[in-house]
């Protein structure tokens, strides 16, 4: 069905903007009218080619939908009346019609796998996969309390990358602000005054002096700059797949954030490969799903890469230590669980091995910003006060004398 981009108003009369799947504008209207909506107007919006995987249906809405369908499954109680009660108690509009439409494509005849799988700008095809897997196995309660736990691991891990990138950014917007309001008026007015005392001025401020005329004659370019690189930077690797492999790849590599971020790949690879393994999917399908799972081209080819190898007939162990992107100490621990015939345990054991080195480099790396950015900020006022109070006091000194 196609996706329509709709206005409405709701009871209280206030205008409700979103977008919701219907064959026309008619069944529009009557998804939603079904969640108290009253359509003001509609137009047929294909999603992006680039559109977030998840829309509008926030990390949350998905933990409750997997914690709520997880408890009612285990007790018993029959999927649409589990459905039904998450709908009524749903407070999110887009999510609401959206499990209405699964209850309603489920009462058609479909299963709960091929309802999510209409809907993969909110259940991804590995989300999808796992749910067939279960009620395949018949082990769908199961299947939901990992997926619960797995988002709930994914929300916690978010929020710890938050934070290494929230007060950098805030720290250094306040650096930048200062170092602008300084270099293009304070510094301006200062030099007329420092270059008519008539004496050579140091280094550092005719550097100062430098700089400041840079700001002050080129500020247009340096706005422009930096945005001009980055609008170039962000369409090329949006539409250019050797610019995003090139780009994945060199994020690994930054100093201090790059081994995070490829911890932080490893964890949920080897996370949903644990779930999907145990599942019952198979190890190459595992693969397959898991090149989508870390969003991250140069990872994705490695898998790739990997899958091919086992199809070959290299076992696992064997295919990932050629691709060289898990440790010895992963690669050992899936021999180990390959030999055994335990390798669900052993990818859960790497997986946690990779959350427990995420959490302890993050808490390392956000020990270091904070003073480092300190510094920063304290010898940058530093090098504008010594420039432009040294040659003052040097002045005053001569008078003195």
């Amino acid at each position: 069905m196609p996706l329509f981009a709709y206005q409405s108003m709701n009871p209280e009369g206030k205008l409700v903007r979103g977008r919701l799947r219907a064959a026309n504008l008619a069944d529009l209207e009557v998804r939603l009218r079904r969640i108290e909506l009253d359509l003001v107007d509609g137009s047929p919006q294909e999603r992006g080619k680039f559109s977030l995987g998840f829309g509008k249906v926030k990390r949350k809405d998905l933990i409750n939908f997997c914690f709520h369908l997880e408890q009612l499954t285990s007790a018993g109680v029959p999927l649409l009346e589990g459905l039904g009660d998450l709908r009524d108690g749903a407070t999110n509009p887009s999510f609401k019609e959206t499990v209405a439409d699964i209850i309603e494509s489920i009462e058609g005849g479909m299963q709960l796998s091929a309802a999510l799988e209409q809907h993969d700008d909110v259940f991804n095809q590995t989300f999808s996969s796992l749910i067939r897997a279960g009620e395949h196995s018949g082990t769908l309660p199961q299947v939901f309390r990992h997926l619960t736990e797995t988002l709930k691991w994914q929300d916690e891990l978010a929020s710890h990358t938050k934070k290494i990138v929230m007060y950098p950014a805030m720290v250094g917007t306040v650096v930048l602000g200062v170092m602008v309001f300084l270099m293009m008026y304070l510094v301006p007015q200062l030099t007329v005054f420092i270059q008519n005392m008539g004496q050579e001025l140091p280094l550092h401020t005719r550097l100062l002096i430098f700089v400041s005329k840079i700001f002050v004659n080129y500020w247009p370019l340096l706005l422009a700059l930096p945005i001009g690189t980055l609008v170039a930077a962000i369409v090329a690797i949006r539409t250019s797949p050797m610019a995003r492999y090139h780009y994945d790849q060199y994020l690994l590599r930054v100093w201090l954030i790059g081994p995070i971020l490829h911890k932080i790949i490893l964890a949920r690879f080897t996370t949903f490969f644990a779930i999907m393994y145990g599942s019952g999917i198979t190890v190459l399908e595992c693969l397959r799903l898991s090149e989508q799972i870390a969003n991250n081209s140069f990872v994705g080819a490695g898998v790739h890469r990997a899958t091919q190898l086992i199809s070959e007939g290299n076992n696992i162990t064997d295919a990932f230590d050629q691709i060289r992107i898990f440790p010895p100490l992963v690669i050992r621990m899936l021999k180990v669980g390959e030999s055994t015939g335990a390798l669900e345990s052993a990818l859960r054991n790497a997986a946690y091995f990779y959350d427990r080195e995420v959490k302890e480099q993050i808490g390392k790396l956000q020990t270091i910003i904070e003073p480092a950015m300190t510094v920063v900020l304290g010898l940058l006022l530093g090098w504008i006060m010594l420039s432009v109070l040294g040659p003052i006091y040097d002045t005053i000194s001569k008078i003195k004398t």
